[in-house]
């Protein structure tokens, strides 16, 4: 029966002929690296008996299960006619041969027939993995190499809601974690739909919470990814005008991880100086409402820094913070 990887645990045991089909990518790596991990471990050939007794007498002799066999990984549009008989040939080192064939939609007829035939009749240490888009082109190989006896891993489009919670949740388990229902949702709100992004945020949560003795919930999540939507540069330089550092950081973080502009959180913290310059270099005990009109600056602003003492000549950083901030947007521009 055909494994939903975006619900199924790693793959951990591998056949002489795999066929991962579907669209969704980040999956289609996955059961790839999972599949060559497997092969390359004797211990894990455990659907052919055969193949695992001769892989654990080639492993006892060369002594490292890492360096067993050799590994191609080509497109499909790239295997020519005649190629394959070479790379499933036995290695003058020894040991076995996985053998993996992307997009093999894009295979030629002739290397499209030499594949099902070899479906058929597999090489016993040779480990084959195909992935297909599983749309119609190709079909004629897809259904030729099923017919043969192929395992298939499917891969489709993660396109629901409850699809995307299911994955979260995979990925903790993957991670030895636990989470609820509640921090899969959050999460899924602070990172957004992106399967890679929410299977890198899964892991780096994990490892974060990692001896802790507890699962995953809604506040560890919450702790970890606030501000994430709501990040801009303009965000970055109030919190930094206003001297929280570490808020100014972890916006600035999220900021960068959402894909906005260097130039553009440079501009904002520049204006955000110079206000503060213009707003600090003010007498003690001027109107807050009328100042924060003068200079454009937000009333909050204002109305801090009218109750402290004015920017003296001693407030170097000031000055120096505002020469640097208008450097920064030119030189930056200067390298794209």
């Amino acid at each position: 029966m055909a494994a939903r990887t975006a619900v199924n645990p790693p793959v951990t045991e591998v056949a002489p002929v795999t066929l991962i089909v579907g669209e969704e990518e980040f999956l289609v790596d996955r059961a790839v690296r999972d599949l060559i991990t497997a092969a390359r471990g004797p211990a894990r050939w455990s659907i052919e008996p055969a193949i695992a007794g001769t892989m654990e007498h080639r492993a006892g002799e060369g002594g490292d299960s890492a360096s067993l066999g050799d590994l191609h990984d080509l497109d499909g549009a790239a295997l020519g006619p005649g190629e394959l008989e070479s790379l499933v040939s036995p290695s003058l080192f020894g040991g076995g041969c996985v053998l993996v064939v992307r997009s093999a939609q894009n295979v030629s007829k002739e290397v499209a027939a030499e594949l099902a035939r070899y479906a058929k009749n597999p090489a016993a240490d040779v480990v084959l993995v195909l992935t297909h888009a599983g749309g119609a082109k190709g079909k004629e190989l897809l259904a030729s190499v099923k017919a043969a006896g192929a395992r298939v891993i499917e891969c489709p489009k993660v396109t629901r809601f409850a699809e995307r919670l299911d994955f979260i949740r995979v990925e903790f388990r993957r991670a030895g974690k636990r989470a609820d229902d509640g921090a899969a949702r959050a999460l899924l709100d602070a990172v957004g739909s992106d399967l890679r992004e929410l299977a890198a945020a899964c892991s780096q949560l994990a490892a974060d919470t990692e001896g802790s003795g507890v699962g995953i919930d809604e506040a560890v999540v919450a702790r970890y990814y606030r501000g994430r939507a709501e990040a801009t540069g303009f965000t970055v330089a109030d919190r930094a005008v206003e001297g929280h550092l570490a808020q100014a950081l972890e916006q600035l973080r999220w900021a960068l991880s959402t894909g906005v502009s260097p130039v553009l959180i440079c501009s904002a913290l520049a204006q955000g100086v110079r206000l503060l310059g213009r707003v600090g270099s003010a007498p003690r005990g001027v109107n807050s409402a009328a100042l924060a009109a003068e200079v454009g600056a937000p009333p909050c602003l204002a109305r801090r820094r009218t109750n402290r003492r004015p920017l003296t000549p001693a407030d170097a950083s000031v000055r120096h913070a505002c020469r640097r901030h208008g450097m920064l947007p030119s030189w930056l521009r200067a390298q794209r």
